[in-house]
């Protein structure tokens, strides 16, 4: 299996190490519930090192990714922004969700999933053909610091990355010697996703639990996520899906003149299907992906479920037929049993607080 810069640390602090995409990752370091309430209370950080940055440079880049990018990046006016996209076929389908920021002229990077690295990077050089030059940055590591008290653990651990970061607006970055941070992440909490040489990451991770920043693994990363109301590549959208149909229809312009590749499948096929949340409202068992779902509008399917430790109940995201309203009721078939389910409108947490 591959390895992040991380693994001997990750080894040393007694973690579960699960096959994660083909990268040998951290599951949970003993608690996953306890990993979970400590990003929703306080920090924790994890390592993303296994997803890749990759570097889009040259005269053509901005009209490369306008192109390539479902989002529109001509919106990045500042260096230091970034917006979030995913990445369509021809057929509209995603082949992933990224972030991209842009760095300064003609220079952009991109972050992809580690399961899909390989094939972004492929599709992305065949759409640019010489218009921009894409360069892997797998000499980079990647830890993410989430919660409320991210920001203020991660400057005390690495005061050097302050000046430059204090005054970050959310989805934005600023390079801070050879560290770039930036004020984003995937947990539903502030914080900060720190990019930076692969010889630096074992330190930056020992200051960072010493300052207090507790170690998480993909399980608690996945519940966070999940009530966060964040789709998950490979789970709640894949090539057979559009923005349209997932709850990501807001990164998409279908009204301007930019072209985009997929841009004419989405025009002609308006969603038949749309993303919903579901909290359970007896207990039943726990909500899983591919578990059916029937309601008054018609039949869809649980696309990822789990037990939330923040509402002490099962939650999911489903898709299902156009129509469903917060407020419904839905049965969820789990063990061959119909239990009741509510339709909520996702996020279900954020910033620490219930949504629903």
């Amino acid at each position: 299996m591959l390895h992040t810069p991380l693994i001997d640390a990750h080894r040393k602090a007694g973690a579960k190490l699960v096959d994660f995409a083909g990268w040998e990752m951290p599951l949970h370091y003993g608690s996953q519930i306890e990993e979970h309430h400590a990003v929703r209370r306080s920090a924790g950080m994890f390592d993303t090192s296994h997803m890749l940055a990759i570097e889009v440079e040259g005269p053509g880049a901005r009209a490369f990714l306008c192109r390539a990018l479902a989002n529109d990046v001509g919106r990045l006016a500042q260096p230091g922004r970034a917006l979030y996209s995913c990445m369509l076929n021809e057929r509209g389908g995603i082949l992933d969700d990224l972030i991209v920021y842009f760095l300064r002229e003609n220079l952009y990077r991109l972050v992809v999933n580690a399961a899909t690295a390989a094939s972004d990077l492929a599709w992305l050089e065949s759409l640019a053909a010489g218009a921009a030059a894409l360069r892997p940055r797998r000499e980079l590591a990647m830890i993410a610091v989430q919660g409320p008290q991210a920001r203020s653990r991660t400057w005390s651990a690495l005061p050097v990355l302050r000046a430059a970061s204090e005054g970050l607006a959310p989805f934005s970055g600023a390079q801070a010697g050879d560290t770039f941070v930036a004020r984003t992440g995937y947990t539903g909490e502030d914080g900060f996703e720190l990019l930076m040489p692969a010889v630096s990451a074992t330190a930056a991770w020992q200051r960072l639990a010493q300052a207090g920043v507790r170690p998480c693994g993909l399980g608690a990363r996945d519940t966070l996520r999940l009530e966060a109301g964040m789709n998950l590549y490979g789970q709640d959208m894949d090539e057979s899906v559009t923005p349209l149909e997932c709850g990501l229809g807001w990164t998409v312009e279908l009204a301007s003149a930019r072209d985009f590749v997929g841009k004419a499948a989405l025009a002609a096929r308006p969603p038949a299907r749309m993303r919903v949340g579901l909290v359970l409202e007896e207990r039943a068992g726990v909500l899983r992906a591919h578990q059916p779902v029937r309601g008054a509008h018609g039949a869809g399917e649980v696309t990822s479920g789990t037990f939330s430790p923040t509402l002490q109940a099962s939650i999911a995201l489903a898709r299902l037929p156009i129509g469903y309203a917060p407020g419904e009721r839905v049965e969820v078939e789990l063990r061959g049993k119909r239990a009741a389910a509510r339709v909520v409108r996702p996020p279900f947490v954020r910033h620490g607080k219930v949504l629903v």
